[in-house]
């Protein structure tokens, strides 16, 4: 398997650096350290994320990291990361479109 990042995945991470980087620099750069490197778990357990019925019949699921969801899909050979975002923001189906 290998893992594949969306365009819009990419952009929620750049989005999360940009909002924490002012705030606290070494906290921003540990925080996407960590979700860069979060899915290379996944390699391993593809299926240890909890499964977003929802998105039936795709197979969609989600992992936590810290305070952040990662949404990702499990097709083929590729685990393909949609988007992340802190848990306390509310994020529908539509916004993986």
């Amino acid at each position: 398997m290998k893992i594949q990042w969306t365009g819009k995945a990419s952009s929620d991470l750049v989005r999360l650096y940009e909002y924490l980087r002012p705030i606290a620099p070494d906290a921003a750069a540990r925080v996407i350290q960590q979700l860069a490197h979060a899915p290379v778990r996944l390699l391993d357990y593809p299926r240890i994320g909890e499964k977003l019925e929802a998105y039936r019949p795709r197979e969609v699921r989600r992992i936590i990291v810290g305070n952040y969801a990662l949404r990702y899909e499990i097709t083929n050979a590729t685990i393909v990361i949609l988007r992340l975002w802190h848990c306390r923001e509310n994020r529908s189906v539509e916004s993986d479109q």
